[in-house]
């Protein structure tokens, strides 16, 4: 029984190690052929914003006001 167990888990891991194998030298002949496309690509400067210190203050007072943290806590209550 023990036997049979350890020469599928060998089967299982050969067999994975080479698709893994096949895989890996795959993905690196891509990359190295799309390394001058790579190179041309310049990122968006103004892409996303992140709030301010006011803003996300004046959100959790509104949030407090509203009663929205309460419901949330409510729904939220953990264990």
């Amino acid at each position: 029984m023990k036997v049979s167990t350890i020469a599928l888990a060998l089967a299982v891991c050969a067999s994975a190690t080479s698709v893994y194998a096949a895989t890996s030298a795959e993905a690196t002949t891509t990359a190295s052929n799309d390394t001058h496309l790579t190179q041309q690509w310049t990122p968006v400067q103004a892409a996303a914003q992140g709030k301010t210190r006011a803003q996300v203050r004046q959100e959790l007072a509104l949030a407090q006001k509203d009663g929205e943290l309460e419901s949330l806590k409510q729904v939220y209550h953990g264990s």
